[in-house]
């Protein structure tokens, strides 16, 4: 099934005068959420719902805390999460420390399988 896509034009905010460009973005199917996951999950395996959703919940903790611990959390082939900083330059290495870092965020990284999905992605045009 191919995805669907409107077209958005954008203006360049450096310079207001110069045309619009003319980008593809994907339209959103709606959402799943972690329990209709787990309700997938319990239907696909012999593991009833109330414990995918005990297993998912200790997921959506454990995270978020290896994470703060510093560790990258490694997911086989759904991908990897790990932190990631901006900060701002210093002249020497002896000038930077941690008052330097004023962003902090989770970058995640595809593992094969998302990888593999991606790869077959068709897309549509929305006409209307």
């Amino acid at each position: 099934m191919s995805i669907k896509f409107n077209v958005q034009g954008i203006g360049n905010p450096q310079d207001a005068n110069a045309p619009k460009k003319f980008y593809a973005r994907p339209i959103s199917s709606g959402e799943i959420t972690l329990e209709d996951l787990a309700s997938d999950i319990s239907h696909a395996s012999s593991i009833n719902e109330a414990d995918v959703m005990a297993v998912l919940y200790s997921l959506v903790r454990e995270i978020p805390r290896n994470l703060s611990h510093g560790y990258i959390v490694r997911l086989g082939g759904l991908g990897s999460f790990r932190l990631g900083t901006g900060s701002l330059g210093s002249d020497t290495a002896e000038e930077v420390t941690a008052a330097n870092i004023h962003r902090k965020r989770v970058l995640f990284h595809n593992g094969k399988r998302i990888k593999n999905a991606l790869s077959s992605l068709t897309f549509q045009k929305n006409e209307s």
